[in-house]
């Protein structure tokens, strides 16, 4: 049996989860390890349940069994003399084949790449589809201003922009300078050459820091001889999204997920709502790195624009 040990917010989750779909169909043995990383106050939701998903879990005894996390004193003390008795392995870089090769084996990773699940992808991407969203029994409020957004992204050249800044600021030296505001104003002009009807939907953690910002691209776009309507014209082609809470930050993946185009940041959230996009002419720009100092070339996928955080197009993924 492998236990995967589940951690982070949905993308992640999702990346987990297909790993275990693609060892479940090599008929592997699979549980989950959702109890070391949710254990207290500031632990992130699982929010999984979304897809209809009822994953294995692993009992606490299974967990330490492979981990020799006991904390029973007898056991500490045989630890000291004999040493530890783990089977743990622990990830290195996007992508490493042996991981699905493992038949015991404790897996600690975010498994961040198409490559392990490449040949199940319709399994996949039929587990991740989200359900209408009449089925999802939203508090009404919640409800009507989802819809609303649905409707105005359904009706448009919609093109879902993320712009997500929390692990930049906790592990600057992994994160910092990728996904800067040249990043993401390259990546709009890209788009707007490509699609000049296009209306972007800005999602963020942080709407406050982005309306500065959106404002600064808007005026960097007025151009001499615009009359007062193009300029109102110019405004609507930028909407900034209300954030969602943790608990029902899947409804902007979910809206994401609609809108015809996507704009990633270097998350595993903006990357699964561009990767379940079903739009078979889907531009997806990207960061032309995705962490400082690792070979990224395994989180990518075909198709994808990748742009530098100058804002420079540098290559469409082979």
């Amino acid at each position: 049996m492998n236990i995967i040990r589940m951690s982070g917010g949905l993308g992640n989750q999702m990346f987990h989860y297909a790993l275990y779909l693609k060892l479940r169909s090599m008929g592997k043995e699979v549980k989950f390890d959702d109890i070391n990383n949710y254990r207290g106050e500031k632990a992130r939701p699982i929010v999984l349940a979304i897809f209809g998903i009822d994953y294995p879990r692993a009992t606490w005894d299974e967990i330490t069994a492979f981990t020799d996390q006991s904390m029973e004193w007898k056991k500490r003390i045989r630890r000291h003399i004999f040493g530890r008795k783990a089977v743990e392995y622990e990830e290195k870089g996007f992508y490493d084949p042996q991981v699905l090769s493992f038949e015991h084996m404790y897996l600690k990773g975010t498994f961040r790449s198409e490559k392990y699940f490449e040949d199940i992808k319709d399994e996949v991407r039929s587990t991740f589809k989200f359900p209408e969203l009449a089925e999802m029994h939203l508090p009404e409020k919640l409800h009507l201003s989802t819809k609303r957004s649905l409707e105005r992204i359904e009706s448009t050249e919609a093109v879902a922009l993320h712009m997500y800044r929390g692990d930049s600021r906790n592990n600057e030296e992994l994160y910092d300078g990728i996904c800067t505001e040249q990043y993401y104003e390259g990546a709009v002009r890209f788009i707007q050459e490509k699609y000049p009807d296009a209306v972007f939907f800005i999602f963020s953690n942080e709407p406050k820091w982005v309306k500065g910002w959106v404002i600064s691209l808007m005026k960097s776009q007025i151009k001499e001889g615009m009359t007062k309507e193009d300029i109102k014209n110019l405004e609507r082609r930028f909407v900034l999204m209300e954030a969602n809470s943790q608990h029902t930050g899947y409804l902007d993946m979910f809206l994401m997920s609609k809108c015809k185009h996507n704009i990633i940041s270097n998350s595993s959230f903006s990357w699964w709502a561009a990767w379940i996009n079903d739009n078979p002419k889907r531009l997806i720009c990207a960061p032309g790195k995705w962490v400082n100092g690792e070979e990224c070339e395994d989180i990518y996928i075909k198709g994808m624009v990748l742009v530098n955080e100058k804002g420079k197009v540098e290559r469409t993924v082979k």
